[in-house]
């Protein structure tokens, strides 16, 4: 009867504090209590700061850009010059494109399409984000033309083909904001300029 005893305390489970793991080792235990680290992985993790810092000395070789079509500034590869009109289109309105700066380095930017179908006075383009009468005086006598129309949404904006078929003179130029939503609202409410000609959409 004894010895049977005896096999079942030694059966039984030891008791373990809370929060203890079964495979727990006093190194694992004390990593986790926030204990001294191991000299071996304290070493390792600086020979992984120095390599990484050595990362910053390699040379970095610039971006090459793939070879653009000279018409319609689009990568070789994607040309759209066959597409296009082979002579530029006879238009009488003016078109004044106002381009916003992170628009001019776009690979598949559609300004350079617009411009190649036109004469070229008959569409300039103005890469910027603030114009004034000083800075701009072309741009400023433009938009304080009565036959000038700015391409823009909005509440006070008309439709562009009631208003050419209501108004009794054809408008001379069209101004159009190239960029994002939000590029072109910063473009349009930071611009007094563009509060002169009439708005349309």
């Amino acid at each position: 009867m004894e010895s049977q005893k005896e096999a079942r305390i030694l059966q039984q489970p030891v008791a373990r504090p809370p929060g203890a793991s079964r495979s727990q080792t006093p190194n694992a235990k004390e990593r986790q209590e926030g204990g001294p680290v191991p000299a071996a992985a304290a070493l390792g993790a600086e020979a992984d700061d120095d390599s990484a810092d050595g990362l910053w000395e390699l040379p970095v070789e610039p971006a090459k850009r793939r070879p653009e079509c000279s018409r319609c500034s689009r990568p070789q590869k994607v040309c759209l010059c066959p597409f296009l009109p082979a002579h530029p289109l006879h238009i009488s309105t003016h078109l004044y494109i106002i381009q916003h700066p992170a628009e001019e380095n776009k690979v598949l930017r559609t300004v350079p399409l617009l411009a190649a179908c036109l004469p070229q006075d008959k569409c300039k383009v103005k890469i910027g984000r603030r114009f004034s009468e000083e800075r701009d005086p072309e741009l400023s006598t433009v938009c304080r033309k009565s036959g000038t129309l700015i391409l823009y949404p909005g509440a006070e904006a008309a439709n562009l083909e009631e208003f050419i078929l209501d108004s009794p003179v054809y408008p001379s130029t069209i101004i159009i904001i190239d960029g994002t939503w939000s590029q072109a609202k910063d473009i349009f409410y930071k611009n007094s300029l563009f509060r002169h000609p009439k708005q349309v959409n």
